[in-house]
C-alpha cells in the first residue's frame, strides 16, 4: 500500500503519519519528489484501514500495491535510483561501462587489460576471482589472490572493481571490493542474499539462467529488505531453445524492468551470446533500448584465456565497441526532431 501526500504537506504532520503507520507494525519507505511525497508501507497491511488514511487532510490518495516486490517497485519510488560505486554513478542517465577479463589470471594480465579498457572509456573494472564453473575440472579462479590482483589494478588505474562472490563465507574477503556481483547461479541463493542485504555496499545482481523478471525483482527485494538499497540489476541472457548462441539476450527486459522498478538495469552481452563477434551488435542494441550500462569481457589474449575466451574481446575491439556505444548514447539522449 502506498500513500501519496498532498503537495506542501508540513513535515511534522507527515512525520506523525509515519509514526502512526510504524505503530501498526509496518515499515515505511519514503520517496520525496518535486511535486509529491510517497509513503510506501512494507509488511502485512491487511489490518490498515485504507479509507481512514484517505480521509486525512494531508493525503492525496491511497493505492494498493499487489506486486509482491515492494522496496524495488517504481510505485514506491517513482524517480530512478542512482547507485554510486566509489564515485561512479549508475542510473538516471549515468551510464556504466564495466569491462575486464572473465577471470583474473596474473598481475600482468589484469593491469594490461585494466589500462586498455580505461583508455577506451570504461569506468569500472570487472574480474573474476572465484569462478562458478559447470565442470569441476575447469579453472576455478585464483580466489583470494585474484582479489588482491584486482586491488593492484585498481591502484594502477583508479578504476573501482567488481567481482563475484559465491558464498556468504567469502564475504570478509570482499570488504575492500567496490561492488559485489551476485552471479546467475546464485540469484536465488536466499541465504547469501540475506547476508548481502546487511552490507553497505553496491551489489550487481544478475538474472538467473531461467528466471522470470518477477523472480529477479524478488531477489532484489531480499537484498533491499535487509537494508541495502544499492542494487543494480543485470540482464545476461536466459536459456531458450536457441541452438546458435549460449543464451538468448532478452533486451525487452530492459524497458520492462525500467517500468517495474526504480533500480538501474545494465546488460551483459558477453555471457548472453557466448560469441565475441555478437558482443558489438548486442551492446549497441542494449544502449539503444535504454540500458544504464554494459558489462563486457575483455582479455589481452582470448585464444589462451583460462575462462570464456570465445566471448572475450581484444582490447582494440573493445575500444571499437565503446566508440559505437557512446555514439548511440549520444543519439538517444538528444531531443527528438520535429
Amino acid at each position: 500500500m502506498i500513500v501519496v501526500l498532498k503537495h506542501g504537506t508540513p513535515d511534522d504532520k507527515r512525520d506523525q503519519l509515519i509514526e502512526w503507520i510504524k505503530g501498526q507494525g509496518l515499515d515505511v519507505h519514503m520517496s520525496i519528489g518535486k511535486n509529491q511525497t510517497i509513503l510506501g508501507m512494507v509488511g502485512d497491511t491487511g489490518s490498515i484501514d485504507k479509507d481512514l488514511i484517505a480521509c486525512l487532510d494531508i493525503v492525496d490518495s491511497v493505492k494498493t500495491v499487489t506486486d509482491p516486490f515492494k522496496l524495488c517497485n517504481r510505485k514506491f519510488h517513482p524517480a530512478p535510483s542512482v547507485v554510486n560505486v566509489s564515485g561512479v554513478p549508475i542510473g538516471a542517465g549515468n551510464f556504466a561501462m564495466i569491462a575486464g577479463p572473465c577471470s583474473v589470471e596474473s598481475e600482468e594480465q589484469i593491469i594490461e587489460v585494466a589500462k586498455a579498457v580505461k583508455a577506451a572509456g570504461a569506468n569500472l573494472l570487472r574480474g573474476g576471482a572465484f569462478k562458478p564453473r559447470t565442470s569441476p575440472y575447469d579453472f576455478q579462479g585464483l580466489k583470494a589472490d585474484g582479489l588482491e590482483l584486482l586491488k593492484i589494478a585498481r591502484k594502477e588505474t583508479g578504476l573501482p572493481i567488481v567481482s563475484e562472490v559465491m558464498g556468504a563465507e567469502q564475504l570478509p574477503l570482499f570488504e575492500d571490493i567496490d561492488m559485489i556481483q551476485i552471479g546467475a547461479r546464485n540469484m536465488q541463493n536466499f541465504n547469501l542474499l540475506r547476508e548481502i542485504g546487511k552490507l553497505n555496499k553496491p551489489i550487481l545482481l544478475k538474472r538467473g539462467l531461467s528466471n522470470t523478471l518477477k523472480e529477479l525483482l524478488m531477489s532484489a527485494e531480499y537484498i533491499m529488505a535487509g537494508g541495502n538499497e544499492q542494487v543494480v540489476l543485470c540482464e545476461r541472457g536466459i536459456r531458450t531453445f536457441s541452438d546458435y548462441t549460449r543464451n538468448t539476450l532478452d533486451l525487452a527486459a530492459v524497458p520492462m524492468l525500467h517500468k517495474l522498478t526504480h533500480l538501474p538495469v545494465i546488460v551483459d552481452p558477453s555471457h548472453s551470446t557466448g560469441m565475441s563477434d555478437l558482443v558489438c551488435p548486442m551492446a549497441v542494441a542494449a544502449a539503444a533500448c535504454g540500458a544504464d550500462g554494459l558489462m563486457i569481457e575483455v582479455h589481452n589474449d582470448p585464444m589462451h584465456a583460462l575462462c570464456d575466451g570465445a566471448q572475450s574481446l581484444k582490447p582494440e575491439d573493445y575500444a571499437d565497441v565503446a566508440r559505437k556505444v557512446f555514439a548511440i548514447r549520444n543519439i538517444m539522449t538528444q531531443p527528438a526532431a520535429i
